[in-house]
């Protein structure tokens, strides 16, 4: 009863004060309200730009590959990006490749960071991170292997500059080991060595002749 009293209260205030009807009153407060609305968005402030995001430094270019030329293997191993001030190299098949702009990958820390500073032939035709594999020598590969190992060796033909060659270091056989100067001396002292013949002088000669003939005198004179 008391809400309905309030109404009432209420319709009969807005009828004395406003001269209009509760529900035109209302109406009228609808739309003042909607068009207060609209014309605030007009004339409101733009909102604030939104913040430009941080420009992050630029990456420092990288250097143009040196070319090395035939290196051995021990010389291969001090590029294997552990010295950030030299490029980092990575051979296939004996041929060395500068894969610098990949250190993401082949750098301390990468997927295949084991690698670098090595021939991998081995290990990239047979997709294997064993320590034994990490070598260029692809004997005993089979035909899907030797095929895994050409598609590398295509990328990187067509990705990086190829900077030197692995030199090749070939097995010393038994047969054919040098004989050191010190054997080659004993041999020389071991051998015979051949006697000149003597030379006779002619008064030796006349004596064994006479030696010779005194027992057939004394045989005649018996």
């Amino acid at each position: 009863m008391a809400v309905a009293e309030l109404w009432e209260t209420l319709k009969q205030a807005i009828v004395a004060y406003t001269g209009l009807s509760p529900a035109a009153f209302f109406t009228a407060v609808a739309v003042a309200a909607a068009l207060y609305h609209v014309v605030s968005g007009i004339f409101a402030a733009p909102p604030p730009p939104p913040p430009r995001p941080r420009e992050e430094p630029e990456a420092e270019p990288l250097p143009p590959p040196v070319q090395l030329g035939e290196v051995s293997e021990e010389e291969l191993r001090q590029y294997d990006g552990s010295d950030p001030k030299k490029p980092l190299l990575m051979a296939i098949k004996g041929q060395i490749y500068d894969v610098t702009q990949s250190r993401m990958f082949y750098g301390p820390g990468g997927p295949y960071a084991l690698f670098a500073g090595k021939d991998a032939s081995r290990a990239l035709a047979k997709m294997s991170f064993e320590p034994q594999d990490l070598t260029g020598d692809i004997s005993g590969l089979g035909p899907f292997e030797l095929d895994a190992l050409q598609d590398w060796e295509y990328k990187f033909m067509g990705k990086y500059v190829k900077v030197g060659t692995v030199k090749k270091t070939l097995p010393v056989e038994d047969g054919n080991a040098s004989t050191s100067p010190e054997m080659t001396e004993t041999a020389a002292e071991a051998e015979p060595t051949e006697e000149k013949p003597r030379e006779v002088s002619s008064e030796e000669v006349k004596e064994k002749e006479e030696a010779a003939a005194a027992p057939d005198e004394g045989a005649k004179e018996s």
